[in-house]
């Protein structure tokens, strides 16, 4: 059954790459993403090798067992491909590429993906991310050693535990099949799109509803906007929706698109590993698989880059820490130069210090009780104890007591206490009348 949708292949050089190593295809039933990599020229070769040997896959299957059978199959070739074009052309060792690719099978996706280009799927308003990146750092994410965000930024992100090379003749596809439906809309792109543009802004530029290639552009540009330091590839495919035409011709883009000048060998019988002999290193050893004491090594790194992070944040905090102290210090000091008369109970009190407090930090200190009851004081002397009084200085203060002392004085000679009323004397009764 010939699918039913619509879909668009981009690709783009970027802002920093000379050329483009990418691939993309989107036809009838097959869409694939194809990252290339190894040098200049290596890169070219590969993705283009990797959509040659996948492109006669798109065609109408009768199972998704079926599929991906041929999916597999087709891999395993390619990968001899890049063998073969590694030991004819010595300058192409190390030649390796991505493959997401997707077959549609009636209402089902047959997926098949090796390496870190991705395949999301946006459904209800959400996108998901389908496939696992073949990376050092996901595997870092997995075992809980760094988080998702701590990856996205990882000077190691690009290392590649598992890719289609010339140095594995067998290579491991994830594969596995779900289920499709109309409104479903795939996304399959290389590390250029998800490296710059995050998911939320991915979903962001699917909820716009756009048709296809409207989408991928709006998505190309956000990350042209964002430096688009890798080559840029992306397929979209919508399940039927409001733009089910088809025309039915494929749509080749990135290096796959101009082979002239890209070595594919001839297509040969797969063969043992036992007739490969071993290959030089890559010329892009961060994209393959290193060596268990490399990788133990990175970990290694990663544990010494990370301790010293924390010493840096330690160390930092306590110079902050310190600092805060020191301006503590300092303004704690400054209060105490100061002094005010207020109320303690029923007298007034000198107090050193300033009258706010710093939650249950009192910057105030009471020094020296007066004997000056409030009592004894005028109404207009009282209200201004009550409020307190601001002095420039002890001296200044004590001043100010001298002044409410006599005030209070005063006030008692002004107003004397009260001359009790003498008891009268009872008469008995029967005396003078």
């Amino acid at each position: 059954m010939v699918f039913e949708g619509s879909s668009v292949a981009i690709s783009h050089t970027g802002k920093v790459r000379s050329n483009n190593q990418d691939s993309g295809y989107s036809g009838a039933n097959l869409f694939v993403v194809a990252d290339g990599m190894g040098g200049h020229a290596g890169g070219d070769v590969a993705s283009s090798i990797a959509i040659q040997r996948l492109e006669p896959l798109d065609q109408p299957y009768a199972s998704t067992e079926d599929a991906q059978a041929s999916l597999q199959a087709a891999a395993t070739t390619a990968a001899g491909d890049l063998i073969r074009a590694a030991k004819d052309r010595p300058e192409l060792a190390g030649l390796g590429t991505t493959v997401s690719a997707i077959i549609m099978v009636d209402e089902y996706a047959v997926i098949g993906h090796i390496g870190d280009s991705r395949i999301y799927l946006y459904r209800d308003d959400a996108l998901t991310q389908i496939t696992a990146d073949h990376t050092f750092v996901q595997r870092l994410v997995d075992s809980g050693r760094i988080t998702p965000e701590e990856a996205r930024y990882h000077p190691r992100r690009s290392v590649l535990m598992r890719v289609l090379s010339d140095m594995d003749s067998d290579p491991e596809l994830d594969m596995f099949v779900m289920h499709t439906q109309p409104g479903d809309r795939w996304l399959l792109c290389s590390d250029g799109l998800s490296g710059v543009v995050d998911e939320p802004h991915i979903l962001k530029a699917m909820q716009l509803g756009l048709a296809p290639g409207r989408t991928a552009d709006n998505l190309l540009k956000q990350a042209l906007d964002g430096g688009a330091p890798d080559n840029v590839t992306i397929v979209l495919v919508d399940v039927g929706g409001q733009h089910p035409i088809h025309s039915g011709t494929p749509t080749i883009v990135g290096s796959a698109s101009n082979p002239d000048g890209v070595y594919v060998p001839p297509v040969r019988p797969p063969r043992g590993n036992w007739l490969h002999p071993v290959r030089q290193a890559a010329n892009e050893p961060s994209h393959f698989e290193p060596a268990p004491e490399y990788l133990e090594e990175l970990i290694e790194e990663d544990r010494r880059r990370a301790k010293r992070r924390r010493l840096g944040w330690i160390a930092g905090a306590l110079v902050v820490i310190a600092m805060l102290g020191v301006t503590a210090f300092a303004a704690y000091s400054w209060t105490q130069t100061r002094y005010f008369i207020g109320a303690d109970e029923d007298s007034v009190v000198i107090f050193q210090g300033v009258q706010q407090n710093i939650g249950p930090i009192t910057l105030s200190t009471p020094i020296q009780d007066t004997d000056i009851l409030l009592a004894n004081l005028p109404p207009y002397q009282r209200a201004s104890v009550e409020r307190t009084i601001t002095a420039r200085s002890l001296s200044d203060a004590m001043a100010i007591v001298d002044r409410l002392k006599a005030g209070a004085d005063a006030n008692t000679i002004e107003t004397p206490l009260p001359t009790p009323m003498p008891t009268p004397v009872d008469t008995p009764e029967g005396g003078e009348g």
